[in-house]
């Protein structure tokens, strides 16, 4: 069995792709995906998510402000009541963007830190994206104490280097379809020296889906395809990488004992 460990649920396309979200879990289903995490962006598309799958015993959910959306409407009290909800297993996504959006960079920091202070009271984990940022990033979580509660590099495109001191942290590293991507070289040999132990997979769907799929919107099925390059990456069945991800998945967010 396979987990997606990261999902926009509430972002794929229902008009033409999907008939709704039961559709795009009986894909998932069909491939031996059994359980997915969908990630919240925004506060105010919060609520809708939930609803969404609120129906499912096969979906988690995240809560957090995306370093892209902190211009978006924010109360602290509000983020913690929903970060409080039972069916949200992790904090975020949060973190640094100052590739697509430098001049948000304050603001950024302000409500990273802010959702790692939650994260750390609540002893939920952090689902973490960054870019162009390796040492705002290390030094915020470092800072607020971020081992106390672990978490995920989301969609990881970083060095080695950060890979380890992310891992020194507690942290796990989540492979996404980037690593399929042909031009993605240095990935690849990163990946390669990355210990399974501290890896998940992901989609990040609707976007990034991978080779063979490339061009196309990502759904949660197509984790399948990065689990099977991720094998043939390392040298190891795609059995082995699909149990010991789904695995570090229910240890990290489910806190289950395995």
């Amino acid at each position: 069995m396979f987990v997606d460990s990261h999902c926009h649920l509430d972002k794929l396309d229902y008009t033409e792709r999907h008939a709704d979200v039961a559709d795009v879990l009986k894909k998932a289903q069909d491939v031996n995906v059994d359980h997915v995490l969908s990630v919240g962006v925004t506060l105010d598309a919060f609520p809708k998510m939930i609803e969404l799958i609120t129906p499912f015993d096969a979906v988690s959910a995240s809560c957090g402000v995306h370093p892209l959306d902190v211009e978006s409407e924010f109360a602290l009290d509000t983020f913690k009541e929903f970060c409080r909800h039972p069916r949200v297993v992790a904090v975020g996504e949060t973190g640094l963007d100052y590739h697509y959006k430098p001049e948000t960079a304050e603001l950024q920091k302000l409500r990273f830190r802010q959702q790692v202070e939650v994260a750390t009271e609540l002893d939920k984990p952090l689902i973490i994206h960054t870019r162009n940022a390796r040492q705002d990033t290390l030094d915020i979580l470092r800072k607020g104490h971020a081992e106390k509660c672990g978490g995920v590099i989301h969609c990881f495109t970083e060095d080695e280097a950060f890979a380890n001191a992310a891992m020194d942290l507690g942290f796990y590293i989540s492979i996404s379809g980037i690593v399929t991507f042909r031009q993605a070289t240095e990935l690849k040999e990163v990946v390669k020296n990355l210990p399974l132990e501290r890896l998940l997979i992901e989609t990040d769907s609707p976007y990034l889906a991978p080779v063979p799929h490339r061009g196309k919107e990502n759904q949660p099925a197509y984790v399948v395809e990065v689990a099977s390059y991720l094998a043939q990456l390392k040298g190891l069945s795609i059995q082995q990488v699909a149990e010991q991800t789904s695995n570090n998945f229910r240890k990290l967010f489910l806190k289950e004992k395995i």
